[in-house]
């Protein structure tokens, strides 16, 4: 008898082992299961892509206007815009760290990318400054983003500027790259105004290929930067 229930035992347990056996999913190849089901479906979107405002004005209207100006015979000799870089120079930031991640979080929601932290590269002790601490946010935008962001800066920010009268024209480096100098960061829609710890200044450098300031002038100017009238020449 005891044998007999034995038997009947090892059978229920055979038949239990095969069940879970014909449950469980078998592995793919690469420890993936096939009831999962198959890969992963790809989403595309047949939406256009549309260029940026200003990007477009450079081919219709600036390329043909700087080619007459200049007389060039190459359309690669006409110049462009290369990137647009925003440096925000923090000196508070020896003796308050903090302001450095406001700086980072406002640059970011100026320009829609994420900053890079400067950090000093020598110390200096009568400014009581260290090697490596950080004092400034830096970020550098190139193509779609720099277009985009040239657009908000010359129909937006420079007009709320108080008591615009346009930008300087001699800010160029002899190379045809210029540099905005903005007194205040609030000039732009994207800060809240209530949200800000401190009044923070930043320079805007404009790096073109042009060979001098009057081709690098030409090209910020018929962009749409706002540059001032220049002074009448005495008689």
């Amino acid at each position: 008898m005891a044998d007999k229930t034995e038997k009947k035992a090892e059978k229920v347990e055979r038949a239990e082992r095969s069940e879970k056996a014909e449950k469980k999913p078998k592995k793919g190849p690469r420890g993936g299961s096939e009831s999962r089901g198959d890969a992963p479906k790809v989403v595309t979107s047949n939406a256009e892509v549309m260029p940026a405002r200003f990007a477009e004005k450079y081919i219709k209207d600036v390329i043909p206007a700087l080619t007459k100006q200049f007389s060039y015979k190459n359309p690669n000799q006409v110049p462009r815009l290369r990137k647009i870089v925003l440096n925000m120079g923090l000196g508070a930031a020896v003796t308050n760290p903090k302001i450095v991640d406001a700086a980072v979080e406002e640059l970011k929601a100026i320009t829609g990318q994420k900053p890079i932290v400067t950090r000093a590269k020598k110390a200096i002790a009568s400014f009581k400054l260290r090697a490596g601490i950080p004092i400034g946010a830096m970020v550098t935008l190139r193509r779609a983003r720099m277009w985009e962001f040239w657009d908000r800066l010359v129909t937006l920010a420079l007009p709320r500027t108080r008591d615009f009268r346009g930008v300087s024209r001699k800010a160029f480096d002899g190379k045809g790259n210029y540099t905005l100098g903005l007194r205040e960061q609030i000039i732009f829609p994207e800060i809240n105004y209530d949200r800000i710890d401190v009044i923070k200044g930043l320079n805007i450098s404009f790096v073109t290929t042009a060979r001098t300031d009057e081709e690098g002038r030409a090209l910020l100017a018929n962009l749409g930067m706002p540059f001032r009238a220049p002074a009448p020449v005495a008689a």
